[in-house]
């Protein structure tokens, strides 16, 4: 990653390369492996991010996403809090509301603050992924900036024909896709003026150095098999084809090739869902093997629940996988309640795996399992788990196991999970409350080890890895 990036003239005057065919991402690669890791800086401002830019590098981490950083909901006292029962000190979701697509907002920082952060990245080799949500506005229309609305045409341009009306059946894709979700107003996505606007700030982000984008509420916005709001004037559902460069809209693409940028969207799996399409233009998020993970770490074992697949139809290369993330922790708190070192043993075992591109989601600082928001200041560095001694050895070996396929074994109580890679390592993780002995095939030649984190001694002889595993703990092993 460079500091400069003088792409943006070009963008807009649409003299971009040639556009780069579709990508395969459904058919399996088995000799695919992927190496890198997303730190989820989610409650991070920009001078927190910057400050800690080195510890993020040495705990392995290659990419950090931060929380969304154009113009949000900013209604006056909010800012200070993560979560306000009251609603007067401001919640986390307020930066979820777009009021407007300029760089920089009440909780992240300033635009200036933004390019400090990026200086600090390009310094230290991590890629900058952009939570974006071009799927909706605030909730409060009135607060979206004049400019914008202006921009797309007027009020009456912005939003599909039934925008204002809130989904009351996610399993239908009209309403999926052109009503509002948790009732945000859904915006006209296929209006080439929004479309334009948006792809300027798109591509003013890449000339800061940003090279990924997470698209939220990714399955709210079109493909070509959905639905077609004629209504709002609406021909074809191309509002993917433009934000990934496969045509530019009024004169702007684009910046950079697809190709070069880590795209992912939340495409929350259900029923109905047109993966394939999706996957014709970025990776998704493997929202069921997160659940299924957050099954085992709760039931202490993974005795009767396969977790060899990804569960999606996806090739697993193109997936980011989590065992939380900050929906899951912060809105309907479905992951709140589990342990940090529960979440820790769940990191290890993803993260070992040859496939998907794991996310950890930083919990806020002070947090406590009864207390979700813990300092519950907003800005603020998350938690120290990040960089806890066994998150930053599994994030070494992922980088150190670019070449070697997985092999999954498990004990028959299902609560000693390991994860073969080739001949050269092998992660070891007691998800059970109480120690467990470790007696499964490896292809680790014979000899003895020593885990890189605690000294701990395994040995391999006849194919087998022997030792005795901690409760709640996992052991990084490598061949030297």
């Amino acid at each position: 990653m460079t500091k400069k990036h003088p792409v943006l003239c070009l963008a807009i005057l649409g003299l971009c390369a040639t556009p780069a065919a579709a990508k395969d991402r459904m058919t399996v690669n088995p000799d695919a492996v992927n190496t890198e890791t997303i730190l989820h800086t989610w409650s991070w401002n920009f001078p927190e991010i910057a400050r800690s830019m080195k510890e993020i590098k040495d705990a392995g981490f290659t990419m950090i996403q931060t929380s969304p950083v154009q113009r949000s909901y900013a209604p006056e006292g909010s800012g200070k809090k993560l979560f306000d029962e009251k609603v007067t000190e401001g919640n986390w979701y307020y930066y979820y509301q777009p009021t407007d697509w300029k760089v920089g907002n009440a909780y992240l920082g300033s635009r200036d603050q933004m390019k400090q952060m990026m200086d600090s990245a390009a310094k230290y080799g991590i890629r900058v992924i952009v939570d974006v949500l071009p799927n909706h506005t605030a909730f409060d229309t009135d607060a979206v900036a004049d400019e914008f609305y202006k921009a797309v045409g007027g009020r009456e341009k912005m939003f599909h024909s039934n925008g204002l009306t809130p989904i009351s059946n996610y399993q239908d894709r009209t309403q999926c896709t052109l009503q509002g979700v948790g009732g945000l107003p859904d915006v006209n996505t296929e209006n080439p003026d929004f479309q334009k606007y948006y792809m300027e700030f798109v591509n003013d982000l890449l000339s800061l150095g940003v090279r990924g984008f997470r698209y939220d509420t990714a399955k709210h916005i079109g493909v070509h098999s959905d639905p077609v709001d004629k209504a709002a004037g609406v021909k074809e559902n191309d509002f993917w084809d433009v934000t990934t460069g496969r045509k530019a809209v009024k004169g702007v693409r684009l910046a950079l090739p697809e190709d070069s940028l880590f795209i992912y969207g939340e495409v929350l799996q259900d029923i109905g869902v047109p993966e394939a399409e999706y996957a014709d233009y970025m990776g998704q998020t493997a929202s069921s093997y997160g659940h299924v993970l957050r099954e085992v770490l709760e039931k202490h074992t993974a005795k009767g629940i396969d977790l060899k697949s990804y569960h999606h139809d996806a090739a697993p290369e193109f997936l980011t996988t989590w065992v939380e993330s900050h929906d899951t922790y912060a809105n309907a708190h479905e992951s709140a309640h589990l342990t940090d070192d529960e979440i820790r043993q769940g990191w290890v075992f993803l993260t070992a795996r040859q496939n998907g591109t794991p996310l950890f989601f930083s919990r806020p600082a002070g947090s406590t399992r009864d207390n979700y928001y813990g300092d519950n200041v907003f800005g603020k560095r998350g938690n120290d788990e990040f960089k806890h001694p066994e998150v930053v050895a599994v994030n070494k070996f992922r980088t150190a196991m670019a070449k070697e396929k997985e092999d999954l074994q498990m004990s028959d109580s299902g609560e000693v999970l390991l994860v073969n890679r080739g001949k050269k390592g092998a992660a070891i993780v007691n998800i059970g409350k109480f120690a467990n002995f470790v007696d499964l095939p490896t292809g680790l030649p014979a000899g003895t080890y020593r885990d890189v984190v605690y000294g701990k001694e395994f040995k391999v002889k006849g194919g087998r890895l022997k030792g005795i595993a901690a409760p709640e703990r996992s052991y990084i092993l490598i061949k030297k």
